[in-house]
């Protein structure tokens, strides 16, 4: 070993072996899975407010309750369910005892709890859930030894998508990450939000001594312009080191006390001064924050589900549209992507199917649920172009797990007019009239036009309501029904069955 470590320097080395270890840990992991029986790690991630806990939520209740409710025509494009295949579906304890546990029971009763029904509380941290299924197959590899039927274990993955835009940083210096932050800033659509941090930044000395009065301020004016370039009037989604915004308790530690300052690659920075200080931390958030989750998680998943809010970038205008459509394709790159083949399923696993869902199609009328489908799959085009070169399966819908509106034909002005109706969140407002979470509303959100590339157009940073063709609102959920066994049946939905037949169909043949 004392001649290898010559050749290495020590740190270099001890990563190389940190990289061996997590390569035969995760072959090993693997192997146990095959030979136990089907499994399946299926990703749910979206930024924020893409509506990830109500998707999980909705899908596991329509797999536990649909075959006791008898409600199999819910969902015709799920065929082991609509053909009757699958015989019972139930949680099971989690595989992975260091992860919390998916709150599903919690976040069930929001949605149903009565006049107190609410959205469930926002993905902050990775969670877990196994959903185990028994259902009817001709393929006795998929049977366990001395049972009639088939069985899949559906290990759901739930962490924020922000984490997965932290994963490009392995591959970036600080100056690198540091000249493409500032840069970024400095456009037209960041520039106005960023103007604190970045005069903060102009009057610090990289090479001064490091001071962490001043390493502080600079971390908190930079997550402030985080903060604000990510609230719901500008609705920006490149917003990387994503733990920033969602600290947790890494909070107030030196591996979230950093930020850029203009630096070149391959600098010399004096021994404790501030430049050599950031850079520092920003490789320890990458080496103790980013790289665990990426062996930890994210590594060992077989499919995976991103949740795209579209609506809320349509809202804010096409500066956000952009922004959006630049964070998908850092997203789609960070994926491990490529066709499984059986070699692949015991040793080294990999993302072989990938599916962008636009949420909350029942925002709009059907008639634009397509134009919405074509914006988001304009929106992630150059990606999925690059991952299909590679044997991966990749699909686009619109869709909402929940549906909280209905279709009506209201009379305006002796004109007929195709609406949304539902109940809008108390303090959501249409010009003048302010609703109070409680009356429902005949709402007219506008129509997406048929050129996606029409939401590109323009520089506004956030649109006004009186320039905005469309304005989206945000409805309450829907009243749930209740079964004979007066437990809630599954909740309305739009195209719920269809990515679940992407996601899992093949798997339960």
């Amino acid at each position: 070993m004392r001649g290898l470590s010559r050749l290495c320097p020590e740190p270099l080395l001890s990563s190389q072996l940190s990289d061996i270890w997590f390569e035969t840990r995760v072959a090993a992991e693997s192997l146990a899975d095959f030979v136990a029986g089907a499994r399946l790690r299926l990703g749910v991630t979206g930024l924020s407010r893409a509506g990830k806990t109500v998707f999980i939520t909705s899908l596991v209740h329509h797999l536990t309750r649909a075959v006791a409710a008898g409600r199999k025509a819910h969902m015709p494009v799920f065929r082991a369910l609509s053909e009757g295949r699958i015989l019972s579906a139930h949680l099971d304890p989690q595989p992975d005892f260091n992860v919390p546990r998916f709150a599903y029971e919690e976040h069930l009763e929001a949605l149903v709890s009565g006049p107190e029904r609410h959205w469930p509380q926002s993905t902050r941290r990775i969670s877990e859930l196994r959903v185990s299924i028994e259902f009817n197959s001709k393929a006795w590899s998929l049977r366990h030894i001395g049972q009639e039927h088939a069985r899949l274990d559906i290990d759901i993955v739930d962490y924020p998508g922000e984490w997965l835009l932290d994963l490009p940083l392995l591959g970036k210096s600080y100056a690198q990450w540091s000249k493409e932050t500032l840069e970024a800033a400095g456009a037209a659509a960041r520039a106005p939000i960023a103007a604190d941090w970045r005069g903060a930044t102009a009057m610090a000395n990289p090479k001064a001594r490091y001071s962490e009065q001043t390493a502080q301020k600079l971390a908190r004016l930079f997550t402030d312009y985080l903060r604000s370039a990510k609230a719901e009037r500008f609705a920006l989604s490149t917003l990387p080191p994503g733990r920033f915004l969602m600290p947790g308790d890494l909070e107030g530690s030196p591996a979230l006390t950093f930020a850029p300052l203009p630096v070149e690659p391959g600098e010399d920075l004096p021994y404790r001064s501030l430049g050599r200080e950031m850079e520092r931390r920003y490789e320890a958030y990458k080496t103790h924050v980013v790289k665990p989750f990426f062996r930890d998680h994210f590594s060992r998943l077989d499919r995976q589900i991103v949740l795209v809010d579209a609506l809320a970038a349509l809202n804010s205008g096409p500066a956000a549209v952009r922004d959006l459509e630049n964070a998908l394709t850092d997203v789609l790159n960070a994926f491990r992507t490529g066709r499984s083949n059986l070699i692949a399923q015991i040793f080294r696993p990999k993302i072989d199917r990938i599916l962008f869902a636009a949420t909350k199609a029942d925002h709009l009328h059907h008639s634009c649920h397509d134009r919405l489908e074509a914006i988001l799959r304009h929106l992630t085009s150059r990606a999925i172009a690059r991952a299909e070169g590679v044997g991966a399966t990749i699909d686009v819908i619109a869709m909402a797990a929940v549906r909280a509106t209905r279709e009506a034909i209201v009379r305006h002005e002796g004109e007929k007019l195709s609406a949304i109706v539902g109940t809008p969140l108390e303090g959501e407002r249409i010009g003048d009239d302010v609703f109070d979470g409680i009356a429902e509303g005949a709402i007219f959100p506008g129509e997406l036009p048929d050129d996606p590339k029409l939401v590109f157009r323009g520089d506004a940073l956030a649109l006004d309501e009186e320039e905005a063709e469309y304005r989206f609102l945000k409805f309450r959920p829907p009243v749930a029904k209740m079964g004979k066994d007066r437990e809630p049946l599954p909740l309305p939905h739009i195209r719920l069955d269809r990515a679940m037949e992407f996601l899992l169909g093949d798997k339960l043949a």
